[in-house]
């Protein structure tokens, strides 16, 4: 998704030193899967933000912040098992503070409302208006700019957990409703990384939940991801104006640069896309989506042979390359349609008292060769 003007501002040197971060090493953690928890930072007021080094038995690790619920670091073995961190991100809370939100948890509302407002049961909402006239990932703080209550989980089945929950209070950057949000992050033994969202409100509310990971399966500092191959389960998409505001028409993608509906290199056509753009920042319709966990993306690193699927219950993903990063990373943030608050033929992204939102997205990691362990 289209990054908002807190992600977008990154200063430019705060970009290079983190961007150009040599490959880190794995962490010896044990032999067995498990959390380790330690500090990471803290905040300006001295609230103290954890860490958690979730580890599966194959070695891949995943590390998670509870500042923005933000995962800093996913380590992926290649084809030959060298393991590399292929995901966009910081190694201190400093960074993330001057505005390196790569792979935080984006709310209440993901992506963009039109002219920041809305209206819900007769009753008119104006929002901060943080990328031009529009509210995008939830205003000018949003859910990946807050401290979240962490904790581990214990071990199940091989599976290893952290869970992070925020309350969102009636008001916050103008929505109605107290939510709370609860986000579980769990390790699998399958090497997946599966995000389940959660959410409940004492008010009618729209919630339209995603994280903003920027990956690179060459691994974090190693090139652009032009080269990346990419599949989608996605026939269309939604038309959008030059402020990226959905027009409310679904159009085909078929004999378009958004066609990845066979497997296509990410930069065989991006000089095709608009040039104000830089890249692709689109929203997909999942064929089949919004129901059951869908196989919605994969792709795939030449050289490393790394591969990641992507599987969500959303109706929609947003491919975005990274445009103001030099497409250093790509982002597939599984989300409900932008501004669907405002399109009553999108799917509605209205939670009501009494129920309970819930989502879930899979990353799987493997490798060309089926090679999954160590």
């Amino acid at each position: 998704m289209n990054s908002g003007q807190l992600i977008h501002s990154i200063p430019a040197l705060l970009i290079l030193l983190t961007l150009f971060t040599a490959m880190s090493v794995v962490p010896v953690l044990g032999a067995q899967a498990g959390v380790k928890e330690r500090e990471f930072g803290k905040m300006p007021d001295g609230t103290v933000v954890k860490e958690f080094a979730l580890k599966n038995a194959n070695g891949l690790v995943v590390k998670v912040i509870s500042y923005g619920a933000i995962i800093t670091e996913i380590q992926a073995p290649d084809k030959a098992g060298a393991k590399a961190n292929v995901l966009l991100g910081a190694g201190d809370l400093e960074a993330y503070l001057k505005g390196f939100s790569s792979a935080a948890v984006i709310g209440r509302v993901a992506n963009r409302i039109a002219k920041a407002k809305f209206t819900l049961d007769g009753v008119d909402y104006k929002l901060a208006a943080n990328n031009g006239a529009n509210h995008l990932h939830g205003g000018r703080v949003g859910y990946a700019s807050v401290v979240w209550k962490g904790e581990s989980l214990p071990e199940r089945g091989g599976e290893v957990a952290a869970r992070f929950i925020y309350l969102s209070k009636d008001g916050e950057e103008g929505y109605p409703g107290n939510l709370k949000v609860v986000v579980t992050y769990t390790l699998t033994a399958r090497n997946e990384l599966r995000l389940d969202y959660e959410a409940t409100t004492d008010k009618a509310t729209p919630v339209n939940l995603t994280n903003h990971a920027y990956f690179n399966l060459a691994g974090n500092g190693q090139g652009d991801v032009l080269d990346h191959e990419l599949w989608l389960s996605s026939g269309r998409y939604t038309l959008a104006d030059d402020q990226l505001i959905p027009t409310g028409e679904i159009a085909s993608v078929t004999g378009t640069p958004l066609d990845f509906t066979k497997a296509t290199r990410i930069g065989a056509r991006i000089d095709q896309l608009n040039p104000k753009l830089n890249g692709y920042d689109h929203n997909y319709v999942i064929d089949g989506g919004g129901q059951s966990l869908t196989l919605t993306a994969r792709v795939t690193e030449p050289t490393s042979g790394r591969v990641m699927e992507v599987l969500t219950t959303e109706p929609g993903v947003q491919l975005y390359t990274g445009n103001h990063l030099k497409h250093r990373g790509l982002c597939l943030e599984t989300q409900h349609y932008p501004d669907s608050i405002n399109q009553p033929s999108f799917p509605s992204v209205v939670l009501r008292p009494g129920t309970t939102f819930k989502s879930t997205t899979v990353f799987r990691f493997s490798t060309t060769t089926g090679r999954v362990g160590r």
